[in-house]
Parts: C-alpha cells; sequence; structure tokens
C-alpha cells in the first residue's frame, strides 16, 4: 500500500488582510478637531499621537487599534500652531497665535506652565529629544527664536533676526538651534554664545518647516517656493551644504506653515502639501514613492511612526488619517 495516498497536503490560504501595524484598520480617520488641524507629533514610543489647530486644542490619541482620543489640552486663547513631546514623552508642549507657549502635562492634561515672552505670534517650537532637560525653542513674528527650561519662569536666551521666524529646529547634541523665516535663509545658532554658525541659502520664498534627520546629520527644509529640501549639516562639510530638493508639493494662498518630516530610520521624506495630497519621497532618489488621497482640505502635517511603517496626516479638512504604507 502506498503511504502517500495517506497524505493530504495542507492548503495554506493567503490572507490578504494581513496586517503590518497595530492598527485595527489599514487606515483610520481621526474625528475630533473642530478647525483647521496645524500639527501633528508621535510621541518617541509611538504609542500616542498629539494634534493641535485652529480649535486652541490638542488632542491625544492611542495609536493602536481604533486610534481613540483619551485627553484633551485645553488653555490657549488662539490657534496653536505648533507643538512637540518633550524628551521622556511626560509632557507637550504647545506655540500658540495667542503669543505664548503652553507646556502640559500629556497624562493629567493639566497645562504646568504658560510661558510669556514673545510679543507677537508663536508660529513654531522644538525640544530637546536627547537632553534629560526640559529644554525648547520657540520662534515668532516679533523676530526673535527664544531658548526655554521648562524649570524656568523665563526663557534662556534670545536669538535676535532682523525678519520674522516661522521654523525651528532643536539639534541639542551640539547645542545648535536652527531658524527658518521670511528672510528664506536656515541659519545655525550657538545656543551657548547665543550667536551665528552660519547660513545656508537656496530657498526664494518663506521657510515654514524644519526637520532633523534621526542620525543628526542633515536638516529638512519646507519652503512656500514648492520645494522641500535636505540640507548638509555634518560639522566637517565645507562649501555648500545644499543636499537634494523633492518636488512635487504645493503652497496656496491661505500661506501655512506647512511642515516635513522624516521617516524613523531617515529612508523617507515628506511634507504638508496645499493639493490635499500625501507624498512621500524617497531620500537617496528624490523619487515619489507615494500619493496619498483622502484629505479634502490642505495637508498642513505629515508625520511618520518611530517603530512601525506607519503615516500620520493632518488637514484644514479637520481630519487625520493615520494608515499604513504598503
Amino acid at each position: 500500500r502506498n503511504r502517500m495516498n495517506d497524505y493530504n497536503p495542507v492548503e495554506y490560504k493567503v490572507n490578504s488582510n494581513v496586517r503590518i501595524s497595530s492598527l485595527d484598520q489599514p487606515t483610520m480617520k481621526l474625528s475630533g478637531h473642530k478647525g483647521s488641524i496645524y500639527s501633528l507629533e508621535f510621541n518617541s514610543t509611538g504609542e500616542a499621537l498629539v494634534s493641535g489647530g485652529f480649535d486652541m486644542m490638542c488632542l491625544l490619541w492611542n495609536t493602536t487599534g481604533y486610534c481613540t482620543n483619551y485627553n484633551i489640552l485645553v488653555g490657549h486663547k488662539n490657534a496653536i500652531l505648533d507643538l512637540a513631546w518633550s524628551s521622556d514623552s511626560d509632557y507637550v508642549v504647545t506655540a500658540s497665535a495667542d503669543k505664548t507657549l503652553g507646556w502640559f502635562h500629556a497624562n493629567t492634561g493639566i497645562r504646568v506652565k504658560r510661558l510669556q515672552g514673545h510679543s507677537a505670534i508663536v508660529n513654531a517650537v522644538d525640544t530637546a529629544k536627547t537632553s534629560i532637560s526640559p529644554i525648547f525653542v520657540s520662534g515668532s513674528d516679533d523676530k526673535c527664536a527664544k531658548l526655554w527650561d521648562a524649570r524656568m519662569r523665563r526663557e534662556t536666551g534670545s536669538l535676535e533676526h532682523n525678519f520674522q521666524v516661522t521654523s525651528v529646529a532643536f539639534f541639542d547634541e551640539s547645542n545648535t538651534v536652527f531658524t527658518g523665516g521670511i528672510d528664506n535663509q536656515i541659519v545655525a545658532w550657538d545656543t551657548r554664545k547665543l550667536g551665528k554658525i552660519y547660513v545656508m541659502k537656496g530657498h526664494t520664498d518663506t521657510i515654514t518647516s524644519l526637520s532633523l534627520h534621526p542620525q543628526r546629520t542633515h536638516i529638512l527644509s519646507n519652503s512656500m517656493d514648492g520645494t522641500i529640501r535636505s540640507w548638509d549639516i555634518r560639522p566637517f562639510v565645507t562649501g555648500k551644504r545644499y543636499d537634494k530638493s523633492f518636488l512635487g508639493s504645493t503652497h496656496n494662498a491661505e500661506k501655512g506653515l506647512l511642515k516635513c518630516s522624516w521617516s524613523a530610520d531617515g529612508k523617507m521624506v515628506s511634507g504638508g502639501s496645499a493639493d490635499r495630497m500625501v507624498r512621500v519621497w524617497d531620500e537617496l532618489t528624490a523619487e515619489e514613492l507615494y500619493l496619498l488621497p483622502g484629505h479634502t482640505g490642505c495637508v498642513n502635517s505629515v508625520v511618520f511612526h518611530p517603530k512601525e511603517n506607519v503615516i500620520a496626516s493632518g488637514s484644514s479638512d479637520k481630519s487625520i488619517f493615520v494608515g499604513e504604507l504598503s
């Protein structure tokens, strides 16, 4: 008797619903904001997402399962234009059009500090991501970028500019802050001497956002000239620091401060766009990898999950999409 006749091959069915993330669905739409969403950021573990916007509040979301909203941060009297997590993910700092910054405890929702010092709209804020100290930098229409320590009442330093400051990035390992503004330039500042180190020129319109590479070798800038550019910020570089441009995103008459960001491995970049599309580029070749529709308003902020192949976008249509990159 042939033993092979008793052998019943097991049929393996390919499950097309295999999940590559901890989201309940491949794409989730998060609703709750009553106005345009201007800024988003995942915390360092990727377990939480914070969003802020025109409705003067921040919403905190779980990033697994159904992406439930678990807290609200309130206290500002005007739109929240930018926000950032503290390095330990316990706090959120907000920049607002009410000329103040807020330092909120993420779990309790309590505003621990209301930081005053700017005399005009605060456009941008960024925290020191590797420092144990709760330090951050803000940029404002009062032509100043200010350095802060959440343990102090006032700013710890001020960087004077000739024009309005619309974007900031904190490179704390090298005591450097980067600022961009309506003069189309990116300036590197020494946070100890409060002086300029170097200037990077190339954009032909206002710089709306700055984002540091995960390895701190490059910085990404989004500009109203319709380009997102990367710049080499390694200390030994001589000559031109401009690296490459990523094309396709647009700005419109709203003149919003559209953000830009890197993936956790630095291999992809993305940025806001007025044409309602989410674009993701390959960092090496500058080729467009993804063109993601869905929003019905200007996409103001796009961020990558720090651990999973997931992207989140916030728009003027009051909605957030969190979805897997297949």
